[in-house]
């Protein structure tokens, strides 16, 4: 109809499909636009019809485009709703046209745009123009532009120029170039500043000197202020540093290394000065002094250069004297092992096996694997995961084939599951794939039995949680076909399918019925996954769709399970409710209750209300088969069981009606109705998790002919 122009009809063919939007579309592409807008307004409500409108105005321009809007009281909105597409060159030509109050704000968010771009130049243009200059003085501030930061203060915004100075005074200071921290701060007429930037980093004659030179009203308290905290002190070092030169001048090495020892923290915080002094103290004792009166000397000077880091002088002085182990140590002290190693070949080799020794337990402590590594990767793997450091060990472990890989993902995985962390487990053999090994098989079952044990598992947001178990599930059976555990991992792999499944129906309304028939569905694997979590989801799944015939069977049966679980007895257990389905009987009673005690109670008081309903019939319903619609038994009981629809794990009956849909893999069908319903879905929610339900299928099934997976 759209093609022969026959516009109403083909409106109302969209319309009755549910697909509002492709009539706009139509009506948009032939430009009646009146029409679009009436339809959008009709069926999409506000923000469609606005959006049309938006489009509309921004197809005709200029004065029509400003009377569009005005006449739909959308002038404003659509000038901000531009603003936020970056379409400003319309958001300008609406507001010049029609709302030029608008145009300062529509320069200001050009403006931000142009910062976040990076282009600096322009967006100042648009802040002045916005009357907003102090936001471009503050982008330069940002970027420590501080030329074009200062020009646009000083051009428009002068009460910024002090800021601007500020900021560019500190960026200054930490580069050291104090002459230029000084002038930018005078001509911030901030001189206080300055004196306080010195002070705060001890540069006392400095501050004294500018508060002498520009604050000398201030002058007495800062230097009462210097004085009490330590200026004497500073005073006794430069006497010291002064007499220790006298002494070198004079030739009396020994009496100027004595005095250089006296400066110490006792009369100075200044490590730099300690330090100068101490290095000055080696010099002489490695150039001048001899004998014993070295020796003494480099027995005092190592461990005090120990002391502040000064490794490599400490070494020296020990080297000076032939001091030949105390050197090696002040090296291994430093983690200097090359080092170490060399003065111990080249002086003294006896020490060589001392230093390696010294070397492979620092390594030991320190969790070195890397170093470790290249003498014994095993070892370093083996310490990187007596210390915990897994990450560390499986990247190195990495580094050396997946046999090695594989090996310490396994023992990390088995100690995650250990403490009850199976996703954490599972995101492992994500990151590093599960290879086909038999000896990792108990591993990857467990993390499935782990997670089908888990609570909080069954929302939209834990979809993601089972896809990746049942990805990891499809690459093994299929790497792994007509092996023993085969098929326990290809029901593993239908259990997860169906929890992947089941999260992602919750996200669309029109499935809850397929929601219901997964629940029931999951019921037949009750010897695998929990029972008592099981039969309460089915029934809670089976009530909210009005099922309530089976929601009350099955929640019945789940209070018979939880007081077989408490007193630990499975003789309590009555299956006769169950005899025409093809649940498992004999199954293993779950140690504890998954479900919270605020839920069983809910539970218990619905129960107990259907019990006295006579209008509920309080047994499950059965088809013409005699048996419950989700059982897979066939109709004689003895022929082989029906293929279960991979969407909803119902039997695949051709009989009742429309053909199923066939999948190019041998095995794997789908109801018809139930794919339809999927399909709808992912037509009508594709920002949903049913498309990757469909590609997931599609890659379990081998596809089926004229569908596409996106």
């Amino acid at each position: 109809m759209e093609a022969e122009n026959n516009w109403k009809g083909a409106e109302q063919h969209y319309l009755n499909a549910g697909d509002w939007k492709g009539a706009v579309n139509m009506y948009r592409a032939s430009s009646m636009w009146e029409d679009a807008y009436r339809v959008a307004k009709n069926k999409g409500g506000q923000q469609a019809s606005q959006q049309v409108a938006f489009l509309w105005a921004k197809s005709l321009g200029g004065d029509s485009a400003v009377k569009l809007l005005t006449k739909f009281n959308l002038l404003e909105i659509s000038i901000d709703y531009a603003c936020e597409i970056y379409q400003f060159e319309f958001a300008f030509d609406l507001a010049r046209t029609g709302m030029k109050s608008k145009m300062s704000d529509v320069h200001y968010k050009y403006a931000m745009a142009l910062e976040d771009d990076g282009k600096f130049e322009e967006a100042e243009k648009e802040f002045v123009k916005a009357h907003k200059p102090r936001e471009a003085v503050l982008m330069y501030i940002h970027n420590q532009d501080w030329a074009n930061a200062q020009r646009v203060a000083e051009e428009h915004d002068p009460d910024s120029v002090a800021e601007v100075l500020l900021g560019q005074a500190k960026d200054v200071f930490s580069s050291k170039n104090y002459p230029h921290f000084e002038s930018l701060l005078l001509r911030a007429q901030r001189p206080e500043l300055i004196i306080k930037y010195y002070q705060d980093s001890g540069m006392w004659v400095d501050a004294l000197r500018v508060c002498r030179e520009y604050l000398p009203n201030h002058l007495p308290a800062l230097q009462a202020e210097y004085d009490q905290v330590g200026a004497e002190g500073s005073r006794d070092v430069d006497s010291l540093l002064a007499q220790a030169k006298e002494w070198e001048q004079n030739g009396e090495y020994k009496a100027a290394v004595d005095c250089l020892l006296k400066v110490n923290t006792s009369i100075t915080k200044d490590q730099s000065t300690i330090i100068k002094a101490w290095t000055e103290a080696a010099e002489l004792t490695t150039k001048y002094l001899e004998g014993q009166q070295a020796v003494e000397m480099a027995k005092v000077l190592g461990p005090r250069l120990l002391g502040v880091q000064q490794h490599n002088l400490a070494a020296q002085v020990y080297l000076g004297v032939d001091m030949i182990k105390e050197a090696i140590d002040t090296f291994i002290h430093a983690e200097e092992w090359n080092k170490a190693k060399r003065v111990a070949k080249e002086l003294e080799p006896s020490y060589e096996e001392y230093v390696d020794d010294r070397y492979k337990n620092w390594l030991r402590k320190q969790g070195r694997a890397e170093q470790l590594a290249d003498v014994d990767i095993i070892g370093a793997l083996d310490l990187l995961v007596e210390q915990g450091q897994w990450l560390k060990c499986l990247e190195t472990a990495k580094q050396n084939g997946p046999q090695v890989l594989h090996k310490y993902v396994a023992l990390y995985a088995t100690q995650l599951i250990k403490d009850g962390h199976p996703l954490e487990a599972l995101a492992l053999y994500v990151k590093y794939d599960a290879p086909c090994y038999s000896q990792n098989y108990n591993i990857y079952k467990r993390i499935a039995v782990d997670m089908f044990n888990m609570s909080g598992l069954s929302g939209p947001d834990a979809y993601s949680s089972w896809a990746k178990l049942r990805n990891m599930l499809l690459r093994l059976i299929s790497s792994d076909a007509g092996s023993a555990v085969h098929d326990e991992f290809d029901t593993l792999l239908v259990i997860s399918h169906y929890y992947a499944a089941r999260c992602a129906y919750k996200e669309v309304k029109t499935l809850d019925h397929l929601v219901a028939k997964l629940s029931t569905s999951l019921l037949r694997h009750t010897d695998v996954i929990p029972a008592d979590k099981a039969f309460f989801e089915a029934g809670i799944d089976s009530r909210a769709v009005g099922q309530e015939s089976e929601a009350f069977v099955f929640l019945n049966h789940y209070l018979d399970l939880c007081e077989a679980i408490e007193e630990g007895n499975v003789d309590l257990l009555d299956y006769s409710d169950f005899n025409n389905t093809d649940f498992p009987v004999e199954i293993p009673l779950p140690a504890t209750l998954h479900v919270s005690s605020q839920e069983h109670e809910e539970v218990k008081e619905w129960v107990l209300a259907i019990s006295m309903d006579q209008k509920v019939d309080q047994v499950l319903l059965l088809d013409e088969r005699g048996l419950t619609p989700s059982s897979l038994t066939s109709s004689n009981r003895s022929g082989p069981p029906a293929i279960p629809c991979v969407v909803s794990g119902y039997p695949v009956m051709s009989h009742r009606g429309r053909n199923p849909v066939e999948f190019k893999r041998p095995g794997k069908q789908a109801n018809r109705d139930d794919w339809n319903k999927l399909m709808m879905a992912a037509k009508m929610a594709p920002e949903t998790q049913i498309t990757d339900i469909l590609s997931f299928i599609a890659e379990w099934c081998g596809g089926v002919p004229g569908f596409t997976f996106q």
